[in-house]
């Protein structure tokens, strides 16, 4: 369910410290969401881009994370040319497509984009928990980084529990069809998750108070920030400012 492909592959990303991972994606993630020059967010794609390289990311797994997110994006490109006020550029039928609207939603895309690629570099290249764990040396609160742990490890169990249910349905000889049975069994099949996500939910906290669990998070592995972190690091920020003075300076 929760695939990490690009976590077992040899590069300088990858053994940057996860603390410095999270704070570069944070950084850039604000500057560019904030952005709204061209000569600014065209630099943030092209950085993100490199970031992949540099992960020697496989180009296939990367396309197929965003065109998930394109499928989206897509959307916008529907609607939002043709509603955003401005010079009048093309007309589809009684429709108009105004420059400012498809110079806004290419703006939104190459954000998008930019951001997304940045995160699958940074953050997909550390175990999920890593990243807990340079989010509590960082200064996190705990609930947050409790939230964020127990989220990842429980939807896996909840869609193990899902096709768990859905097979039990097809062997009963359920197919779906464009009719109301179909839909009412599905509405049992949402209600159904949820009723065993609360008894499993109930379960483990149980399991974790037997075990002495009182809301603290230990942690007693260690990071190292060597070097090599400190210059890439460093880089990485660099080009942040850049983009900033690009897009205040």
């Amino acid at each position: 369910m929760l695939e990490q492909d690009f976590e077992n592959v040899h590069s300088p990303v990858h053994r940057l410290d996860p603390r410095a991972k999270v704070v570069v994606a944070i950084c850039f993630s604000f500057v560019v969401a904030l952005s709204d020059r061209f000569t600014a967010v065209i630099p943030s794609i092209l950085s993100a881009l490199f970031l992949v390289f540099l992960a020697h990311l496989p180009p296939r797994k990367v396309c197929s994370r965003l065109l998930a997110v394109n499928g989206l994006i897509l959307v916008l490109w529907v609607f939002l040319p043709f509603t955003y006020p401005g010079e009048t550029l093309f007309r589809v039928g009684p429709f108009q497509a105004t420059r400012e609207g498809i110079l806004y939603t290419l703006l939104i895309t190459l954000k998008t984009n930019a951001i997304i690629l940045a995160l699958i570099a940074l953050v997909t290249t550390m175990s999920a928990f890593d990243t807990g764990r340079a989010m509590r040396r960082l200064g996190i609160p705990t609930k947050i980084v409790h939230l964020f742990l127990l989220t990842y490890r429980y939807i896996h169990v909840i869609y193990m529990e899902y096709q768990r249910i859905t097979k039990a349905m097809k062997i009963r000889g359920f197919s779906p069809k464009t009719d109301l049975h179909t839909y009412r069994t599905y509405a049992y099949l949402v209600g159904m998750l949820f009723i065993r996500s609360y008894d499993r939910a109930e379960r483990v906290r149980a399991a974790m108070l037997c075990r002495g669990f009182t809301g603290k998070y230990y942690d007693l592995g260690e990071f190292s920030f060597g070097h090599s972190d400190r210059i890439l690091t460093g880089l990485m920020l660099l080009g942040i400012l850049g983009i900033s003075l690009l897009q205040w300076g």
